[in-house]
């Protein structure tokens, strides 16, 4: 089984997203699928799952029951971006840091996820000097969640790892991809890598 990854009809095909995983879309272990070709057997055929930041979650509440059932079976799934249409009754609607300053973009790492474990998180706290593009607020995380990465002196939940009661895990990242985030381009690769590998059930906390 691959790791499935759902790129959407806002991006160019195989376009920012890709270029991280295209060793492992040409050793065979992910499969990318346009948002608009997706069927419920590619869900059934996946091992992990990775939606980005411009899912269509109106058009993904299709999928729901296809959903439950791949985290029923022990899926693992990273979701990046804003919850807004919470596709389990457990997941949140997005909260967005009000009126954020400099300092509430600050990172601290609560949790060695074996995806950061070891990386510095400063290095993803900006991109090109300007911090914000790793997150602004926070997908609240289910009960039983355990929080990896926070923002500012709030400790605002950005990442969190859910190891959902009923099987399957959820990777909440509440902003851009964050293997597009920073400035090093080996970190980058690294946060990719190890995205997959964790996916695929090679990687365990």
């Amino acid at each position: 089984m691959t790791v499935l990854m759902i790129q959407s009809h806002y991006q160019e095909p195989f376009g920012m997203t890709a270029p991280p995983f295209a060793e492992a879309v040409a050793s065979g272990r992910m499969k990318i699928v346009r948002e608009m070709e997706l069927t419920a057997v590619n869900l059934d055929e996946a091992r992990g799952l990775i939606t980005t930041t411009h899912l269509d979650q109106i058009g993904f509440q299709r999928f729901a029951q296809a959903v439950t059932a791949f985290l029923d079976r022990g899926g693992r799934w990273i979701y990046n971006g804003h919850i807004l249409r919470p596709i389990l009754p457990e997941l949140g609607v997005y909260r967005p840091m009000p009126q954020p300053k400099r300092a509430d973009f600050d990172q601290s790492r609560l949790f060695e996820h074996p995806i950061f474990a070891g990386i510095d998180q400063k290095l993803l706290e900006t991109n090109r000097g300007v911090a914000g593009f790793y997150g602004r607020g926070h997908n609240p995380p289910p009960e039983g969640a355990i929080v990896i990465n926070a923002l500012g002196p709030a400790r605002v939940p950005v990442d969190w790892i859910w190891a959902r009661p009923a099987g399957g895990e959820i990777l909440s990242h509440a902003g851009n991809e964050f293997w597009g985030c920073g400035d090093d381009p080996e970190t980058k690769k690294l946060l990719a890598a190890r995205a997959v590998a964790w996916l695929s059930g090679e990687l365990n906390q």
